[in-house]
């Protein structure tokens, strides 16, 4: 991850008049690349200097690095290729350090009734500097729609899945063709990992999915080998957090969970022998959530607000927040079965704070977590442990309406975006950039379905209603804590008959209620509470978002490097 600093230093240089064309896509050091046009210049430029140089038609080699005041004095053929060689390995050295910063992930969720379209959510996601996301399975839409975008994409294979994909590797074999060779030879979509599975491990699951994982994860890497994708794409496997734990608290105590241990280590090791990733998701949002004893500074980052949390000291090492003493706890587990942590790419798959269907989510509590987290990615932080600063997906993007709430209300509500794309609350992004929110989204007609004023007092009778509408409905606002919980009696069924209005697309018939419902033109939201109106999934164009700078940047950069070494060996 850039430092603060260093990308300050890089964005000195947007101006620069012979790096590919400003967009009002707001850039960023990954997106910065050597245009063809740079590539030509190279080449014409140190071509003519030398063959004058060395023919002695000009007294003086000037150097393309200083000022015209400052020649090199003719010092025949030998100067002039030692000042070419020079500019050829400046060159490549500026190329790397552009090639290597790194930008924003987050995780793409589609589990929303009336999902925003995929060409504005890539639209979104540059907007906000945004050049990784994470997919749970491999969405069409979403895959065509990253084509050409820069954005670099981490694909999901289902839990669901994984008995096929480790029955055969011909079954993998089928599945890298359709979901991810297909898409990175027809859309330019940059696909770099695969996850195989999703928290496979957990123990909710009951060991449903522990003899499938790694046979499938192997499956999955030879079809990437077979088709010729081995280096390019990554295979990784998102794990929760209880793959790991600690007999007396501490992070120095870690090891994997005993009753798959020897499974872990086969796991680690050869994700470690292959040069991928391993991927663990970390909520300190749960840990808070789950234990009213836990102290709810822990779960935020220092310098983040509040007063500050009673560090755990750990020998040498004091902790002051739960997400770098999770973190350390894994790499405890790694170092006491033999693996070094620096040496290993660790990836935090999924990290966030949800905004609503529960006391402890809210707009405000998400702002301060997720903007210390920001500034630990902005700033390349590492734990007490491990100096490195992960690879971090932000969880998530948008809300899912659709989510199971098996492990809480809350589960439909961790977007840092609302479902349609509105900005929750401000984070800062780095440079002075904030968050923007989505463009071009449509609405359904301006119309809400309310509780008629004539059947308010029948309340047995609209109770049952309302309780119909949220069987089917996102009703996950309206809970104890939550931002509608303030809602009286008639304005709760009143939001459950809208949810159900607004679900079903505002069809005749959706807001009767054996005749206890009525539309409205007026806006009933009150305070914090949101009656929203969906987005008509019927007036978007489907078409993905044509390639800007992104993936045709990062090809020119190769272009560019290969370009500069063959002409240094050719003039050499």
């Amino acid at each position: 991850m850039e430092s603060s600093s260093l990308t300050d230093h890089h964005h000195k240089y947007l101006s620069f008049p012979l790096l590919l064309p400003y967009t009002h896509i707001p850039l960023t050091p990954t997106s910065i690349s050597l245009s063809p046009i740079f590539v030509v210049y190279i080449y014409i430029y140190t071509h003519t200097r030398t063959q004058k140089a060395n023919s002695h038609e000009t007294p003086h080699f000037e150097s393309i690095f200083q000022p015209k005041n400052l020649m090199y004095k003719e010092m025949g053929r030998h100067d002039t290729y030692q000042k070419l060689i020079f500019f050829c390995l400046s060159i490549l050295l500026l190329h790397n350090v552009f090639k290597d910063v790194e930008g924003l992930a987050c995780n793409w969720g589609t589990m929303a009734s009336h999902p925003l379209p995929p060409n504005i959510v890539v639209k979104l996601l540059r907007d906000n500097g945004f050049n990784k996301v994470k997919l749970f399975e491999a969405d069409s839409g979403a895959l065509r729609a990253l084509g050409k975008s820069g954005i670099q994409v981490m694909v999901g294979i289902p839990n669901d899945l994984l008995a096929t994909m480790a029955s055969t590797v011909t079954a993998a074999e089928l599945w890298v063709q359709q979901n991810v060779s297909q898409y990175i030879s027809k859309y330019g979509t940059d696909i770099r990992y695969v996850a195989v599975g999703n928290e496979p491990f957990l123990k909710t699951y009951k060991d449903r999915f522990v003899r499938l994982t790694f046979p499938a994860l192997q499956n999955v890497q030879a079809a990437l080998v077979k088709a010729g994708l081995g280096r390019q794409v990554k295979v990784t496997v998102p794990l929760n957090a209880d793959v790991y734990e600690s007999g007396d608290g501490l992070p120095s105590s870690g090891d994997f969970r005993s009753d798959i241990k020897t499974l872990m280590i086969s796991i680690v090791r050869f994700l470690a022998e292959s040069v991928s990733p391993i991927t663990f998701n970390i909520y300190p949002f749960l840990s808070l959530n789950a234990d009213p004893n836990f102290p709810r500074e822990y779960a935020f980052f220092p310098g983040s607000g509040g007063g500050g949390a009673k560090p755990v000291v750990d020998g040498s090492i004091s902790y002051t927040n739960v997400f770098d003493a999770n973190f350390d706890t894994l790499v405890s587990a790694l170092e006491k079965n033999g693996f070094d942590p620096n040496k290993v790419e660790i990836i935090v798959g999924e990290v966030g704070w949800p905004t609503d269907g529960d006391p402890n989510a809210n707009p405000a509590m998400a702002q301060r977590f997720n903007q210390g987290l920001l500034n630990r990615i902005l700033q390349g932080q590492g734990t007490p442990r491990r100096k490195t600063a992960p690879e971090v997906y932000i969880f998530s993007l948008v809300d899912e309406d659709i989510k199971s709430i098996d492990p809480g209300k809350f589960e439909r509500h961790w977007g840092i975006f609302s479902y349609d794309g509105a900005v929750k609350y401000p984070l800062s992004l780095g440079n002075g950039r904030q968050l923007v929110p989505a463009k071009g989204v449509r609405y359904q007609a301006r119309e809400w379905c309310v509780l008629s004023p004539q059947a308010a007092g029948n309340g047995a009778t609209w109770a049952s209603s309302a309780d119909y509408a949220c069987q089917f409905a996102d009703c996950t606002s309206l809970g104890p804590g939550s931002s509608c919980a303030a809602l009286d009696s008639v304005a709760n069924a009143s939001y459950a008959f809208n949810m159900y209005f607004q679900r079903m697309d505002h069809r005749s018939g959706s807001c009767n209620f054996n005749n206890l419902g009525t539309t409205t033109k007026i806006d009933p939201s009150r305070g914090s509470c949101r009656f929203p109106i969906q987005i008509d999934t019927s007036r978007h164009e489907t078409l993905r978002p044509r390639g800007n700078s992104g993936a045709t940047g990062v090809k020119w950069r190769t272009v560019a490097a290969v370009a500069i070494v063959v002409g240094c060996a050719v003039f050499n």
